[in-house]
């Protein structure tokens, strides 16, 4: 009986490394590890976050949970790398009740009117092994203006279904003034983004 059990046993663990993917994922700092390619942003796990000035006093965070990537990707020539993201404007987050229906509306990101905002690359500048500045024009509201992304590498690899991933988190400042928001949204907000690229077989 006892045999019996532990036979169960390790088929249940053997099934459940199975469903989970298998192989323990292989990530390191070092961006050649995910090679050359295209890629394209894994949602499940990227989020888009706006902090936003809130009266003086503080900010608030608000998350955007559509968003949609592609990364052409060669770390042995930064100059060649190009993205392009969208977020549905829509799928913002909050946990003021109601507040979201009320900053969809033509009064804040008029979500009906401009359904996306968009990041679309102009130039990659290497720093080091692990950050990078990404230049480029983003564009909200039907507004758009050059931005600069401050990007950090986290991971590179072969995730746990051996899909060779990029993991990492890009910051940026942007101008509240240049977008039509109510007079009290003043000062600059910061747009963070944490998340991972999967390359296309």
């Amino acid at each position: 009986m006892r045999s019996t059990r532990r036979f169960v046993a390790a088929a249940i663990a053997g099934a459940a490394l199975l469903f989970a993917g298998g192989a323990a994922a292989q990530v390191t700092a070092d961006p050649a590890a995910a090679g050359a390619g295209t890629y394209t942003i894994d949602a499940r796990h990227t989020a888009v976050l706006a902090r936003v000035p809130h009266a003086g006093f503080s900010f608030e965070v608000f998350r955007f949970g559509a968003v949609e990537g592609t990364l052409t990707w060669d770390p042995a020539n930064a100059a060649a790398n190009n993205l392009t993201v969208t977020v549905a404007t829509n799928s913002i987050a909050t946990p003021v009740e109601g507040f979201a229906a009320e900053l969809q509306g033509e009064r804040f990101l008029n979500s009906a009117g401009y359904p996306n905002a968009t990041f679309v690359s102009t130039a990659f500048r290497q720093i080091d092994a692990t950050h990078a500045e990404v230049d480029g024009n983003f564009t909200l509201k039907g507004v758009t203006k050059p931005v600069t992304f401050r990007v950090e590498l986290i991971g590179a690899g072969a995730n746990q279904r051996g899909t060779p991933t990029i993991g990492f988190r890009a910051t940026t400042m942007i101008d509240n003034a240049h977008y039509n928001f109510p007079g009290f949204i003043r000062g600059q907000s910061e747009i963070v983004v944490d998340g991972e690229f999967n390359r296309q077989q």
